[in-house]
């Protein structure tokens, strides 16, 4: 058997701020890649990625053991919303 196949699925959060002061920020845990961002952005960006770890074990899971909608759940009760395209 490979290696690849012993391995569990993992899951990653990825956060990208499109805002820019010039500086290179990125920041990453164990299940989150932060990339870009204004200070503040970057640090908003940051506090939510811990916030839904929390909340994630909170529960007892981990990032890659949520449904998408449970995580949808998570990502709202932390103040975070989903992007709707508008509709022409």
């Amino acid at each position: 058997m490979s290696k690849r196949a012993n391995k569990r699925p993992r899951a990653v959060m990825l956060g990208i701020g499109l805002d820019s002061d010039g500086h290179q920020r990125v920041t990453t845990g164990p299940n989150f890649a932060l990339v870009g961002g204004t200070e503040t952005t970057h640090e908003q960006m940051t506090e939510k990625a811990i916030k839904i770890n929390e909340k994630l074990a909170d529960r007892g899971k981990r990032l890659e053991d949520v449904s998408h909608e449970e995580f949808d759940d998570i990502a709202h009760a932390v103040g975070l919303r989903r992007h709707e395209p508008e509709r022409n």
